[in-house]
């Protein structure tokens, strides 16, 4: 994993770093522990430009009216980059194009009893070609363009859930949009 995040500081730029404790619930630490796979503890987080909007997703366990950027991880013996545009054809069904690595934000989720250490690797990208549509259909539930007039209303959802999972997200789009 190291060689490949030189690799990618080297083609796309060196990020911002910044590091955060997160509090979780202990049933939100034991989610995410459930949704990793093979050692994995980091996700790529794609603001995904299309002229002056931005390609954001919902799940269907989110609270109606809540879109974020899409997000994913790299498989084993995947390049971040395959791994990328892997996760954005999966969640929002378009073709894109890196841009710039913009920040990494190392996360120490800390629930009572327990924690997790996390690495959100966050680029830009551009939209090239294809309908916005989901393809992983179970995960993502719909996806759209948003203008970054629209995203405090988002934030404010994450935040009024008091779920860690969703302030770790919405401090993370505050932390992207100041570097896009």
């Amino acid at each position: 994993m190291a060689a490949q995040e030189k690799e990618m500081e080297r083609r796309f730029g060196m990020p911002d770093r910044l590091s955060k404790i997160q509090p979780l619930a202990q049933s939100e630490l034991d989610f995410i522990k459930s949704t990793v796979s093979g050692g994995r503890a980091h996700d790529i987080t794609l603001f995904i430009a299309k002229g002056d909007s931005f390609i954001f997703i919902a799940k269907p366990f989110y609270p109606p009216g809540l879109f974020r950027a899409p997000s994913g991880g790299v498989h084993p013996n995947e390049d971040f980059e395959t791994g990328a545009k892997r996760e954005a054809r999966e969640e929002t069904g378009v073709e894109i194009e890196l841009e710039k690595y913009i920040l990494r934000i190392e996360v120490h989720f800390q629930a009572p009893d327990d924690y997790f250490d996390w690495t959100t690797y966050i680029y830009t990208a551009r939209y090239l070609s294809g309908e916005i549509d989901p393809q992983d259909k179970r995960e993502i539930s719909a996806a759209k363009l948003v203008g970054l007039d629209e995203v405090p209303k988002f934030k404010e959802i994450m935040r009024s859930t008091g779920r860690g999972g969703f302030a770790y997200r919405a401090f993370l789009t505050d932390e992207a949009i100041k570097r896009l």
